[in-house]
């Protein structure tokens, strides 16, 4: 099949295609004419990738990990041993950055909390421009 018919299929832009293939993640056939044809286990390929993104791995990891995951209805089940280590480097590099994102979000409720009171003890900044309220 050609790239739109995948694309359509898979339900991902002709670009993000050619991105997989960039990054070793696709690997179509060419044709004499120099157009890509992508057999139909691409449709499950494409839907694995995207499946690993929305884990949080990056495409130089799924490169190393897609070839040993297999799926199992709608998950993907890893079958080499040897992915264990690379998938805890991933879960422990995701932890941190949710942990970061945590103590953003805190320090942003310790400045909401500090403005009400502020508001609420009648103190107004001149400085600060009036904005659309947030939801």
């Amino acid at each position: 099949m050609r790239i739109g018919e995948l694309a359509r299929r898979a339900g991902v832009s002709e670009r993000m295609l050619r991105y997989y293939e960039e990054r070793d993640l696709l690997r179509p056939v060419r044709r004499p004419s120099g157009y890509r044809e992508y057999l139909e286990a691409d449709v499950r390929t494409v839907r694995q990738i995207r499946m690993l993104l929305a884990t949080g791995l990056n495409t130089t990891t799924i490169a190393e990990v897609l070839p040993c995951m297999i799926e199992d209805g709608e998950k993907l089940v890893p079958v080499c041993e040897d992915l264990a280590p690379i998938l805890v480097e991933d879960r422990d590099r995701i932890s941190a950055a949710i942990d970061d994102l945590l103590a953003a979000r805190d320090a942003l409720d310790a400045m909401i909390a500090a403005a009400r009171l502020a508001g609420a003890q009648g103190d107004a900044c001149e400085t600060v421009p009036a904005r659309a309220s947030a939801p």
